[in-house]
């Protein structure tokens, strides 16, 4: 598939920001009042991943053919994964605005702590949403596999949490959330193994002669169906070649986990001298999710290139 810029941006951004707001939510709904403990930080935070979603949101209207009618999008609900993204999306800023105010006006305790958990639900909601909306797609085995949907959980996951620390203060970052990154970070590294594996061996993808009804036959094209390039050949024949799918693929492990790693160590061991560990984690893990998920639509294969 063609890995558009638009759609990769959207993605990556989107679902940083919409980790950082479930990691958020959760410290707001179990971890005290946020205007007690973290000053305005958590604010700050909450307006951080606003912005991440926003601009992936506003990319991926690049890919549309009619931006215009995007809002079409949000009333096929009951049978879209893409229309459901949409409506969650929105009711994530909902609940965000309402985290906001209610810490902002001093509200209630409780009112404050359901709002947050009910961000963190809509967070990881929406970004099943988004993973669902390949996975969904049986046409292309790279998409439709059982690993897409928890890789997808696991890069919103590991970037908010590695955001976390800057907005919370460094007394959590010393806790469990420093477990729950290294165990992300490994959880991901041996995830996006594993795809790659079953990519190399090869996906249950359909022959010609089991679309013919022919299975025990090897048809071949007699004549090409085209005489010039069209939007099938441009969205759904993209081919990159195994030595640089190879190579990204160890850019992308370097970026995603392992540097972090190596960077929460430090973290670790020198939190007082070494503020800058997290942010730094955070932003080498989003270059990295940027090669994977361009490596995600890169290599992918529609079944329609049988024919084509």
């Amino acid at each position: 598939m063609n890995p558009a810029f638009s759609v990769i941006v959207f993605t990556t951004l989107s679902g940083a920001g919409l980790g950082l707001w479930c990691w958020l939510g959760l410290r707001i709904a179990f971890g005290g009042p946020p205007g007690l403990y973290e000053g305005i930080g958590w604010a700050i935070g909450l307006l951080l991943a606003a912005g991440l979603v926003a601009a992936g949101l506003a990319s991926s209207f690049l890919h549309l053919g009619k931006p215009a009618r995007a809002w079409r999008a949000f009333s096929q609900w009951r049978t879209s994964w893409l229309s459901r993204e949409g409506v969650l999306a929105v009711a994530c800023f909902l609940a965000m605005g309402a985290v906001f105010l209610a810490g902002r006006s001093g509200m209630p305790p409780l009112a404050l702590r359901l709002a947050a958990a009910l961000l963190a639900l809509l967070a990881l909601a929406t970004v099943f949403s988004t993973a669902m909306i390949y996975a969904s797609l049986r046409p292309i085995p790279a998409w439709s596999h059982r690993l897409v949907v928890p890789a997808y959980l696991g890069f919103a996951l590991l970037q908010g949490a590695l955001l976390l620390p800057t907005f919370t203060g460094s007394a959590w970052a010393r806790g469990g959330l420093w477990w729950a990154c290294v165990a992300l970070a490994a959880a991901l590294l041996a995830v996006k193994w594993r795809y790659w594996r079953d990519l190399d061996r090869g996906l249950a993808m359909p022959s010609r002669g089991a679309a013919l009804g022919l299975p025990q036959r090897q048809p071949t094209v007699f004549e090409r169906p085209h005489t010039e390039a069209n939007f099938v050949t441009r969205e759904m024949a993209f081919v990159v070649a195994r030595r640089h799918a190879r190579l990204l693929r160890g850019v992308a492990v370097a970026l995603f986990a392992l540097l972090p790693l190596v960077l929460l160590a430090i973290a670790g061991t020198h939190a007082a001298s070494a503020p800058w560990a997290w942010p730094l984690a955070a932003a080498i893990a989003l270059l990295g999710a940027v090669v994977e998920r361009w490596l995600f639509f890169a290599e992918a294969r529609h079944v329609v290139t049988l024919y084509y």
